[in-house]
C-alpha cells in the first residue's frame, strides 16, 4: 500500500527539550489510538547536545540542523520513497539552522511530499524576514497547526495567512486519576505541608527568581509551605552558560533565608514521578516572563493534574485560566502579586480545591488521546487507505470496577474516579455487574473475577424479598431505603432476572453454591412477573428466560415467554404505523432491549412472527441511530417523541452498549453484514467517533465516563457506565475488522429453539481494531 506513513521532522528523545517530549507523546498516542493503520517514522533534528546512539526504533533519519547539506541529503532519500503520505514538521525557530530557521524552507522546497507544519511559537509584530519565512512555510504546506486561538489570530493578522489553512489543536496532557493529595504527600514526605510547585527545563525565561522573592511573605502567614522547583537546566543553556542561572537562584534562596522551604529537584523527571509531584501540589506557580510564549506544556500538565494555577499573562494562560480554574496575574515580575495570590488560595482551601477540580475537568478534553484524534483527522486525508483509519481497541481493565466494589456490592456513583458512598448501592448496578463479570470470566477465569461475581450474586440474594421480588435501593449502611416503596421496580426486577439467567447459562464453570443461589432466586421471582407492564422489564425477563434454558434446553417457561412476547406485540400493534415502526410513541432509554427481546422469544418459542417484528423494529431503531458514519443515540435531555423535533447530545454509554449487545445478537441470528458493521461503528463512539471527537473511556483505570454532552464530557465514572462499556468491549473483541467477509470469532449458526452455547465455535483469532 502506498502513501500510508507519516514522517515527523522534529527534535526527539533522548534530546531533552519541550518539543522532543511533545513529539514523542503525540506519536505514542497516535500509535496507541490507531495501531498499524497509522504508521509513523521520525526524522530527528540533531545538535551537539544529542545522543545520536540513543534513539528509539521509529527514528529512521537524522538531520544536523545547522548543516544545509544534511537537509538536502535527507530530502533526496525521502523523495525516493512512495509510502510517505505526509511530512509533519514540529516548528520552533531555534530548532532549524539558518536565519530564522531558513534551512527548513530550503528542505521543504526539495520535498515532493505533502507537508503540515505545527507552529509551537507564533511571534507577533514580525520583521520582514520573519514574515517572509513564515509565508514561505505557508506556501509549502497543506495545513498549518497551532496550539492556541491567539496563535491563529496572529497568523491571520500579522502574517496574512488564510484562516481556512489553519487548524487549532491544543497541547496534549496526560490523564491522571483524581486522588486525595494526602496519600502522595505522605509518600514524598510532605505531610502537613502546603506545597507550591513549578517544573520545566530551567532558563531565565522561567523567572523562578520572582516566585522565590514572593515566598517570604507567604511564609509569614503559612510557615509550613514548601516550594518545589522541578527540572534540570535546559541543555542549550547548560552548554552556553553552565549552571549560572541555577546558581543565581540558590544565592537568592540563601539571601532570603528560605533554604528550608525551597527544594530544587535537579532531574529530568520520569513522567509518573512528575505527575505525582504535580498531583500532590496545592498550588502551581507559572512565572514565565516571556509575553510572547504562545504555549506551555508545563502549564497544561499542571491544570490536568488538578492544580489551581497562578500564572503570568502569557497567551496560553489567558485562554485557559479564568476565575474558576486559577488566578491570572497582571504583571510578569511582581513578587507581591504572586504572594498575595498564593495567600488567597491557601486561606480558602475549598475555593482552591474547586479551582483544581474545574481545571482537571477542563483539561480532560485535551488529553493526548483526544489530541491524537484531531491530528488523525488531518493526516488521514493524505493516507491512501481503502477506508478511514481504524481505532485500536484499548486493553480491558477492571481497576475502577474493583475500586467501586465493596465486600457488600458495587456502589452506584463516583466523583470523577473516586467512589461516592453517599448514594449507596442498587440492584440495577449489581445485576449489570454480575452479567459483565460473568462475560469477563469466560475470557479470564481467575479467583479475583470469581470473587467479584460472588459479591454481586450475594447482593442480589440480599435484595430478594419474601414474595420473590426484589428491592432496588440500599444505602451504604446496608439498609433498604424508602425509594423502594415510592418507585416502580419492574425494570430492576427484570435486570435481576436477566443476570440470574445468565448465571444459569454457564453452570459447568461456576461454583455449585453460587449456581444454587441463582437457581433459588430465579425460581422464586419468575412466578411473579407474568403481569409486569413495563416493556423494558419484559425485555430483560425474556433475555433471562432464554439464558436460563441455554445450558440445558427446557420448556417449562415457554408459555411465560410467549405471554410476555405477546404483550410486546400488543403494544407494537397499537402504536406502530408505516412511518413509526416502534412499540411506543417515543424513544427513551434501553430501546434496543425491545426488539432484542422478541428475537430471544423467537429462539425460545420458534414463533416466527416474533422474529419478523424484531427485525422490523430493530431496523427502524437503527435508522434513528446511525448517521454520517456515527451512532447518535437518544438524548437523556428530553426523549424523542415521534411528533416532536429530536434533541441531540446528552448521550449515555448504556444506550450505546445495549445497542451493541443487540447488534451482536441480530448479526449472529441473521448473519447480515450490516449489523456487524454497525457494531463496529457503535463501539467507535467510545473511542472518539462522536460529535466531540473525544474518547469516552479512561485509559488509566479502564473506566467509562458518564455522558457525552453538547460541549463537554461528563467525566464522572459511575457503575452503570463502566459496566455497560465493559460489556460492549467484551462483545467487540469477538469481531475482527474483516467481519462481513469472514465469520466472527463467535461463529454461531443459530437455529430455532437451540441455545448459543451448544453451537458456539470460538476461534483463536483476536480483534485488534474498530473500523470508523
Amino acid at each position: 500500500m502506498k502513501n500510508h506513513k507519516i514522517l515527523f521532522v522534529c527534535s526527539y528523545p533522548p534530546r531533552k527539550c519541550g518539543i522532543a517530549t511533545f513529539s514523542q507523546d503525540l506519536i505514542t498516542s497516535l500509535k496507541k489510538g490507531f495501531g498499524t493503520t497509522m504508521q509513523i517514522e521520525v526524522c530527528a533534528l540533531e545538535n551537539e547536545c544529542c545522543d545520536a546512539n540513543g534513539y528509539p526504533e521509529e527514528v529512521t533519519y537524522k538531520i544536523d540542523a545547522q548543516e544545509l547539506s544534511s537537509f538536502f541529503k535527507v530530502a533526496s532519500k525521502l523523495n525516493e520513497r512512495d509510502d510517505i503520505g505526509m511530512v509533519c514538521v514540529q516548528h520552533e525557530f531555534g530548532l532549524f539552522g539558518g536565519d530564522y530557521g531558513s534551512h527548513l524552507v530550503a528542505f521543504l522546497l526539495k520535498l515532493d511530499i505533502p507537508i503540515s507544519c505545527v507552529f509551537h511559537t507564533v511571534l507577533p509584530n514580525p520583521d520582514k524576514k520573519r514574515t517572509k519565512i513564515m509565508q514561505a512555510l505557508d506556501d509549502l504546506s497543506e495545513k498549518l497547526i497551532v496550539l492556541t486561538n491567539k496563535s491563529a489570530e496572529i497568523l491571520e493578522s500579522d502574517y496574512q495567512i488564510d484562516t481556512n489553512k489553519i487548524a487549532i489543536i491544543p497541547h496534549g496532557t496526560h490523564i491522571v486519576l483524581w486522588k486525595e493529595k494526602q496519600r502522595l504527600k505522605n509518600k514524598y514526605g510532605f505531610q502537613n505541608k502546603n506545597v507550591l510547585s513549578t517544573f520545566g527545563l530551567l532558563s531565565e525565561n522561567k523567572n523562578i527568581e520572582t516566585a522565590l522573592r514572593a515566598l517570604p511573605k507567604i511564609l509569614q502567614k503559612f510557615p509550613n509551605t514548601v516550594y518545589l522547583v522541578l527540572g534540570k537546566t535546559h541543555p542549550e543553556i547548560l552548554k552556553r552558560e553552565g549552571e549560572t542561572y541555577r546558581d543565581t537562584l540558590l544565592k537568592i534562596v540563601d539571601n532570603l533565608g528560605i533554604k528550608d522551604h525551597v527544594i530544587f529537584i535537579n532531574e529530568y523527571l520520569e513522567l509518573t514521578r512528575l505527575l505525582e509531584y504535580l498531583s500532590l501540589s496545592d498550588v502551581y506557580l507559572f512565572s514565565s516572563k516571556d509575553p510572547n510564549q504562545a504555549v506551555s506544556g508545563t502549564f497544561a500538565y499542571a491544570m490536568s493534574c488538578g492544580n489551581p494555577v497562578i500564572s503570568t499573562p502569557i497567551p496560553h494562560s489567558k485562554e485557559c485560566l479564568d476565575p474558576s480554574t486559577g488566578i491570572l496575574l497582571n504583571d510578569f515580575e511582581d513578587p507581591i502579586e504572586i504572594s498575595n495570590a498564593v495567600i488567597d488560595l491557601l486561606e480558602q482551601p475549598f475555593i482552591a480545591t474547586s479551582m483544581g477540580k474545574n481545571a482537571f475537568i477542563k483539561m480532560r478534553a485535551f488529553s493526548w488521546e483526544n489530541v491524537a484524534i484531531s491530528y488523525s483527522d488531518i493526516f488521514q486525508d493524505y493516507l491512501q487507505h481503502n477506508d478511514s483509519l481504524d481505532f485500536s481497541l484499548p486493553p480491558i481493565r477492571t481497576d475502577h470496577i474493583e475500586d467501586m466494589t465493596t465486600d457488600f456490592g458495587m456502589l452506584q456513583f463516583s466523583n470523577f474516579s473516586v467512589p461516592d458512598t453517599f448514594f449507596g448501592y442498587t440492584l440495577d448496578d449489581n445485576a449489570r455487574a454480575l452479567i459483565a463479570m460473568l462475560m469477563y470470566y469466560k475470557q479470564k477465569r481467575n479467583d479475583k473475577v470469581l470473587r467479584l461475581i460472588e459479591i454481586y450474586m450475594n447482593f442480589i440474594v440480599f435484595c430478594q424479598q419474601e414474595d420473590g421480588l426484589f428491592y432496588n435501593y440500599v444505602d451504604y449502611e446496608e439498609q433498604f431505603t424508602g425509594q423502594n416503596t415510592q418507585v416502580n421496580l419492574e425494570d430492576s426486577n427484570g435486570r435481576a432476572i436477566w443476570a440470574l439467567g445468565y448465571v444459569l447459562s454457564d453452570t459447568e464453570n461456576l461454583p455449585k453454591s453460587l449456581v444454587a443461589k441463582a437457581e433459588n432466586c430465579f425460581k422464586n421471582v419468575i412466578q411473579n412477573v407474568a403481569d409486569f407492564n413495563s416493556p423494558r422489564a419484559i425485555g430483560f425477563i425474556l433475555k433471562g428466560l432464554y439464558y436460563y434454558q441455554e445450558n440445558e434446553p427446557k420448556t417449562q417457561y415457554n408459555q411465560l415467554a410467549d405471554t410476555l412476547a405477546e404483550e410486546l406485540l400488543r403494544i407494537f400493534n397499537i402504536t406502530s404505523d408505516k412511518k413509526w415502526e416502534w412499540f411506543e410513541d417515543y424513544l427513551t432509554y434501553a430501546n434496543s432491549i425491545l426488539p432484542e427481546a422478541l428475537l430471544y422469544a423467537w429462539l425460545i418459542t420458534k414463533n416466527k412472527k416474533y422474529k419478523d417484528v424484531a427485525e422490523t423494529t430493530f431496523d427502524f431503531l437503527l435508522s434513528q441511530y446511525f448517521m454520517k458514519g456515527q451512532i447518535k443515540v437518544i438524548s437523556n435531555d428530553g426523549w424523542f417523541h415521534k411528533r416532536n423535533k429530536r434533541t441531540f447530545h446528552g448521550e449515555q454509554p448504556i444506550e450505546v452498549a445495549y445497542t451493541i449487545l443487540s447488534l451482536d445478537l441480530f448479526y449472529r441470528v441473521t448473519h447480515k453484514k450490516k449489523y456487524a458493521k454497525q457494531l463496529h461503528t457503535a463501539f467507535s463512539w467510545f473511542l472518539g467517533n462522536n460529535h466531540l471527537k473525544q474518547i469516552m473511556y479512561n485509559p488509566v483505570n479502564g473506566a467509562c465516563y458518564d455522558g457525552l454532552e453538547e460541549d463537554n464530557i461528563n467525566i464522572n465514572q459511575g457503575a452503570e457506565s463502566n459496566l455497560c462499556y465493559l460489556m460492549a468491549r467484551l462483545v467487540v473483541e469477538n469481531y475482527p475488522l474483516e467481519v462481513g467477509l469472514k465469520e466472527t470469532k463467535s461463529d454461531l449458526k443459530l437455529k430455532e429453539g437451540i441455545g448459543f452455547k451448544t453451537l458456539s465455535k470460538i476461534s483463536s483469532k483476536k480483534s485488534t481494531s474498530v473500523k470508523v
